[in-house]
């Protein structure tokens, strides 16, 4: 929380919002809240954001204030347990849901076959009275009861349309099942409409639970940054080394890290070497080394060694921190496209109302002798073909079969928005590490000079040698020798960052850097210096190999390219779409990859904040852009991107954020996922129209337009009939996705 002057700000998470409506809903009535200067809902990330005067107003006013429209806030002192106390209510919530939808659904089933097949028995109506009552009233209590909160302060949304329809078909179809005789003397028959009422809860309440299951990580990615932080950490404070909780460390604490612990602050080491996993800042695979006199950064993985730091940023000052402060942003400032249904609610509810209030009105007025029977009638038909089924029905059962076609081709997606943008996308950026390469450290290229007699022999005694050292490219060496015979190691030495030293079989073998191997005396053999300048050139690590003083061999080291980069590269182009690659590593590294690629754009050794910054140059320049990584390092690119593509084998944080996940690590996913979401955005919008296109046409016929020209008058039955045709039609044209070639 921060103070400006008399202002304060904060940031809390909200509960009950299902819908863009609801995220509206509070936005508004916080805004009007005496003592509230702004507030600013986060929808994707069930938050809102408040500046406010706490002398006219405070936290636990604002939550009694939103309470009263059916929402609340999450008060806690600790981001930490605030998060994990919204996860827990939204857990409670999806289980709810879960339970309301199947007890529904069973009771819902038999309404409808007594509706369907056996409405003369005598006692249908009765049985059907019976079931419906707690499908509407208990297990569709809340819309009703967020209906008649939202009524309170004149507001409506989707609560506001089902409690309305239901509510109307069932006090109606309840007055013909006892009072059939008012009917039955003006020669009608007295019609119920149960099945239609419980239909109508039940398919709304599986579309929010398609909805909220879709959701329901949405904070996932931001509960995992923040525990990248350790809870506790030790500091050297008046000479006593201490344990004391991480958010109290104080800058130019003295800060002790040991092996396999994780970096709680940004600071800069004051004595002690190490290697530290720097994958969350940079997304390269190989740790740096750490000395005296070099920066470290909260969130990062200290592997081997221990060393001692001084804090220098603490707090929400770290670059950790400001990644989260990021993503938050970059996620918030994205409005749901989906959600159509519910932000034309508002007009959409009192619109319906006037129709059927003026309908009734029209016909009593205009009407013959069966003036309040046609009146009644035609009121009922108005409400009842206005039901919001199709228009809940029309994002989640696309959504449903475009995610389950995307699965079959390893592609994961998220939500609509990034199926509505992706097949907009007109420049690609990729990340290097991971995405385009492999992620990590392989041998590529292993030199011998010609002179040296069996080769292989010496294989088994480097492979001893290398399982003693500490560097991280020794795994990678370790890997590339598949001779197990156990060697015995004596004299054994670790230069930190430089090499290694060791006898083995009564030879003595130098591995490391040929600056290592300078030092030593050892001078690269002349016949190997062509394949030096070529693997160098290629942007490889080059280890030399001295065995007895004399320069044997090399080693080349790398990340490789993945198979299917370059074709994945060429797609992208023959889709007109610009690609560009944004990589941490070295100027050589980039453009060795770049050229293996095709890719003609490029930038090396840029920071996270640099390629966020690249993403909105290029949003600056009227671009769509998609973000393809996989590493924490991409997670604000990821987030500030219109569309955000993550590696299937990349990081959890990467994951979260991003809208996509390509499930293989086979980048031609890629052009397959920006095709899909152009089929997919297609059949969602066509939902859309032809659930509209059923009120558009329906609800004028339903308030009888046609019958002073052919005598037409629309039954509340086939009102209910075209309502559910309305839903098979939107159910029916998703089912169209499963057959569609990528």
């Amino acid at each position: 929380m921060e103070t400006t002057t008399d202002i304060k700000k904060a940031t809390l998470p909200v509960t009950g919002m299902s819908c863009a409506a609801c995220a509206v809903s509070v936005e508004s009535m916080l805004s009007h809240t005496k003592g509230i200067a702004s507030a600013a809902v986060n929808y994707a990330n069930q938050s809102v954001s408040v500046s406010y005067d706490p002398d006219l107003v405070d936290l636990p006013d604002m939550d009694l204030v939103l309470q009263s429209i059916g929402y609340g806030l999450i008060i806690e002192e600790n981001e930490e347990d605030a998060i994990a106390e919204q996860e827990k209510i939204q857990q409670e919530h999806y289980q709810n849901l879960k339970n309301k939808a199947v007890y529904t659904g069973i009771l819902t089933a038999p309404v409808v076959a007594l509706g369907m097949f056996f409405m003369d028995w005598s006692y249908a109506n009765y049985i059907m009275l019976a079931l419906t009552i707690p499908v509407l009233f208990i297990f569709g209590r809340d819309f009703f009861v967020n209906a008649w909160k939202q009524a309170q302060h004149r507001k409506a949304n989707m609560d506001t349309l089902v409690a309305l329809s239901t509510g109307v078909a069932f006090l109606f179809s309840t007055f013909n099942t006892f009072f059939p005789a008012l009917w039955h003397a003006r020669g009608l028959h007295p019609h119920v409409y149960f099945e239609a009422a419980a239909v109508i809860i039940f398919f709304i309440l599986l579309g929010k639970l398609m909805e909220e299951r879709a959701k329901s990580n949405t904070s996932d990615a931001l509960k995992k940054l923040i525990g990248l932080q350790p809870k506790t950490v030790r500091v050297h404070r008046d000479g006593t080394e201490m344990e004391i909780p991480a958010r109290e460390v104080r800058l130019g604490d003295e800060v002790v890290i040991r092996s396999g612990e994780k970096i709680p602050v940004d600071g800069k080491v004051s004595s002690g070497n190490s290697f530290v996993d720097e994958s969350l800042m940079t997304g390269e695979p190989i740790p740096a080394e750490k000395k005296p006199g070099d920066s470290v950064f909260a969130g990062t993985l200290n592997q081997t060694g221990s060393f001692t730091f001084t804090a220098e940023k603490v707090g929400k000052q770290t670059v950790l921190a400001q990644i989260i402060k990021t993503v938050q942003a970059a996620q918030g400032s994205k409005a749901p496209v989906q959600r159509l249904a519910d932000r034309v609610a508002g007009i959409f509810v009192p619109v319906v109302i006037g129709i059927a209030i003026l309908t009734f009105i029209v016909w009593m007025l205009l009407g013959a002798e069966n003036a309040i029977t046609h009146a009644m009638l035609t009121a009922v038909s108005v409400l009842v073909i206005a039901c919001p089924c199709a228009l809940g029905l029309a994002t989640p059962t696309a959504m449903m079969v475009g995610v389950g076609k995307g699965a079959e081709n390893n592609i994961l997606i998220r939500d609509a928005e990034s199926l509505e943008k992706a097949y907009k996308v007109d420049a690609v950026i990729l990340d290097k590490t991971g995405t385009l390469t492999e992620g990590r450290p392989d041998v590529t290229d292993w030199k011998w000079i010609a002179s040296l007699e069996n080769p292989s022999v010496h294989f088994a005694a480097i492979k001893a040698l290398e399982a003693r050292s500490e560097h991280p490219l020794a795994q990678a060496i370790i890997q590339y020798i598949e001779n197990d015979t156990k060697i015995d190691v004596s004299d054994f030495q670790s230069f930190t960052g430089s090499g290694i030293r060791g006898i083995a079989r009564g030879r003595e073998y130098i591995i490391g850097t040929l600056k290592f191997l300078e030092k030593e005396q050892v001078h690269i053999a002349a016949e190997l210096q062509p394949a030096y300048e070529v693997l160098t050139a290629q942007a490889k690590t080059v280890i030399g190999i001295a065995i007895d003083g004399q320069h044997a061999g090399l080693i080349a080291i790398a990340d490789q390219l993945k198979p299917t980069s370059r074709e994945a590269v060429e797609k992208l182009h023959a889709q007109g779409i610009e690609v560009h690659m944004l990589t941490g590593d070295n100027a050589q590294t980039a453009a060795a990859v770049a050229l293996q690629t095709g890719i003609d754009s490029y930038q090396a050794e840029v920071k996270p904040d640099d390629k966020m910054q690249f993403v909105k140059k290029l949003q600056a320049q009227g671009k769509t852009v998609a973000m393809v990584g996989d590493g924490i390092n991409d997670s604000q690119a990821l987030a500030q991107a219109d569309v955000s593509v993550a590696m299937g084998k990349g990081s959890d944080i990467a994951m979260d954020v991003a809208k996509m996940t390509l499930i293989t690590s086979d980048l031609l996913a890629l052009p397959k996922a920006l095709k899909l979401s152009r089929k997919t955005v297609v059949t969602i919008r066509q939902n859309l129209f032809w659930a509209f296109i059923y009120n558009v046409i329906g609800i004028p016929v339903a308030a009888g337009v046609l019958y002073p020209i052919n005598g037409f008058l629309l039954d509340p039955m086939i009102a209910g009939g075209a309502m559910a045709l309305s839903s098979v039609s939107v159910v029916m044209n998703s089912l169209r996705l499963k057959g569609a070639r990528l």
